[in-house]
């Protein structure tokens, strides 16, 4: 029942009436939209439809499933890759779901999602970007549409065209686990650069010419899940851990937390956004997922918004109702499109159904919401091409595009301090602590290869550069760069009476992700083993410079004071060399904070405290950053 390939191409110039006499309405691409979803809704069974509503993990779902339950999206969860985790495992893997799409009695393609959130992080060979912290600290909004260019590019060599991102938290208060995926807690700041991402990801595939599919962002988490309050989150969770804020609930009047948290929605709907993700989040107590005044009267109504609403990893079972199937019917009732329960899809539709026969759920619903889908599908192209673009597969983790993720490195680190310790000179005897230093699952933070990121292997990042390597590569060949990670310099010419030219001290966070990464502000402060490691470094070298590798700002308590100078570098992702760059002077400083930066652990205050008592709290402010 698909439109022939030669007739596709055909068709992108003239489709004639001749060549489309077999062809189907909702088959035939010089149709508008509107009538291609009218007349393929008009042909599907009750099944077919709630079909299209089901979102399958590819853990538990198989292309066999797809063709049984007649299912429209899948997802890859944070670690869920093919075997083996290359293009072409990627290539092998979506064309079984197609397959089974196509061998459909409609035909429809799947549309499939992953969480690109900092580059096509789930493939190792990919180009691995600075994770949204140190963009907000960049503040380019050409880099930022450069990087979405990329991000589209380097998926669509997989098949893959539904980005679960941007994040477009505005935060308020950094012992959010998710702080990291956010661009800061300016609102403007964060608009102004997510739009911008999001307009080059869905115009990055444009370079392929008229044939290529439309790729498609998910703006999220809607609404206001950055502005949770501080221990507010009572729900439980997957890993037993109880979160602090993660999945909590924002509190205040409603009118001042909709022009916090809202323009950078009305932004993305504006610059052609067709997905939304609902947040874990609740907004003065009612779960956003069942919030039908800010999912339909709000985001549809006000707004303006005719994509697909994707629920949350498995977030309707925290919705207040007597049963999954009450909870499917709330949040469907409440404007949801789309299921993200990767392991229930034929429990999901046994229980759509029911809902529909009850009377639970109309049928107008229902169809309002198979129309988002299909909608969205027809726009991106997906029934003329939904299969890789095999001149991508060269791009990813390509020279081009790695020299602009380093770029984005470069352009994010922020000075906070500098005693004449930098720039770097290269005739200096440079030694080098830190674990941070030498480990790349360390340098890029969660959501790389698995949901909470990895630590101490490499390898598994092929192509990537650490820091250290980077140093030494910035420096060149004649420049004397010791590294030991645990500071132990005492078999070297080094000591208290022969001291090196300057330490580099490198410390941080280890990787996590949402509440796994919820902290109290004590959970900021600097580790004993890192305070140390600096007081051991401090009289081993005329000038030490300490270099944090993290989501957020940490408290640094006395560290700053034994420092020269002090550098957050964030969480800058496969090209260490960048923050070598910056290091030795090849380029400037030119980062400001996206979040601003607390003295101390006791005086923590977060952005929504008063500004007075805020800024008395405050080591740096927002916007804070010096240049060399």
């Amino acid at each position: 029942m698909r439109l022939p390939k030669l007739l596709s191409v055909l068709c992108l110039f003239v489709c004639s009436p001749a060549l489309l006499a077999d062809v189907l309405p909702y088959q035939n691409p010089a149709l508008p939209v509107a009538k291609r979803v009218q007349d393929l809704l008009a042909r599907m069974s009750l099944d077919e439809k709630l079909g299209q509503m089901l979102m399958g993990g590819r853990d538990w779902v198989k292309p066999d499933q797809v063709r049984q339950l007649n299912m429209g999206t899948l997802l890859s969860g944070g670690g869920s890759v093919p075997s083996p985790n290359t293009v072409d495992g990627w290539v092998k893997m979506m064309k079984g779901y197609q397959e089974a799409a196509h061998a459909t009695r409609l035909g429809i393609p799947v549309l499939y999602g992953i969480d690109s959130v900092h580059g096509f992080q789930l493939l190792p060979t990919a180009t691995i970007f600075p994770q949204q912290v140190g963009l907000g600290a960049a503040r380019d909004e050409d880099l930022m549409r450069r990087i979405g260019q990329i991000t589209a590019r380097e998926m669509s060599a997989a098949g893959v065209y539904w980005n679960f991102a941007p994040v477009v938290a505005v935060v308020d208060d950094i012992r959010w686990g998710r702080a990291y995926e956010a661009l800061g807690e300016d609102t403007k700041l964060t608009t102004r650069l997510a739009t911008a991402y999001s307009k080059g990801f869905q115009s990055g595939l444009e370079v392929f010419g008229q044939g290529a599919p439309h790729p498609i962002v998910t703006a999220k988490h809607y609404l206001g899940d950055g502005g949770v309050a501080y221990q507010s989150a009572k729900m439980p969770t997957p890993t037993g851990q109880a979160p602090i804020m993660d999945r909590g609930d924002t509190r205040g009047d409603e009118a001042a937390l909709l022009a916090r948290f809202l323009p950078p929605y009305k932004a993305q709907i504006d610059a052609g956004a067709r997905s939304v993700m609902p947040s874990f989040s609740s907004w003065n107590g009612v779960k956003m997922h069942a919030n039908g005044k800010l999912l339909t009267d709000v985001l549809r109504k006000q707004l303006g918004f005719n994509g697909l609403v994707v629920t949350d990893w498995e977030a309707l079972q925290y919705l207040p109702a007597n049963g999954f199937g009450e909870q499917l019917a709330l949040a469907t009732n409440a404007g949801v499109d789309v299921f993200m329960e990767p392991s229930k899809t034929a429990e999901v539709l046994r229980l759509m159904r029911q809902n529909v026969e009850q009377n639970k759920v109309s049928q107008a619903r229902i169809n309002e919401a198979v129309a988002n889908i299909l909608r969205v599908k027809f726009e991106m192209g997906l029934f003329e091409h939904d299969g890789p673009i095999a001149e991508a597969k060269a791009l990813v983790g390509s020279p081009e595009h790695r020299a602009v993720a380093r770029e984005a490195v470069r352009k994010s680190l922020v000075l906070l301090k500098n005693g004449g310790a930098l720039p770097l000179k290269r005739d200096q005897h440079i030694i080098v602590a830190g674990r941070h230093a030498n480990d790349l699952g360390l340098q890029s933070g969660g959501w790389t290869l698995e949901w909470q990121g990895f630590a101490g292997n490499n390898s598994r990042l092929p192509g990537a550069t650490t820091i250290v390597d980077g140093i030494r590569q910035v420096a060149g060949p004649s420049a004397k760069v010791d590294y030991r990670e645990e500071g132990d310099f005492s078999k070297s010419a080094v000591s208290a009476k022969a001291p090196a030219d300057v330490a580099l001290v490198f410390v941080g966070e280890p990787p996590y992700a949402e509440w796994l990464g919820d902290r109290m502000a004590e959970g900021l402060m600097l580790s004993a083993a890192d305070l140390r490691q600096i007081a051991t470094l401090r009289p081993l070298a005329r000038k030490l410079v300490l270099v944090l590798v993290s989501g957020r700002p940490l408290i640094l308590g006395d560290a700053l004071a034994q420092s020269d100078a002090v550098v957050a570098a964030w969480l800058p992702g496969s090209e260490g060399e960048g923050v070598a760059d910056v290091l030795f002077g090849d380029a400037p400083f030119v980062g400001k904070l996206p979040y601003a930066w607390p003295r101390d652990a006791a005086g923590f205050l977060p952005a929504s405290a008063p500004v007075e008592a805020r800024k008395a709290s405050l080591l740096f402010e927002v916007g804070y950053g010096l240049s060399n």
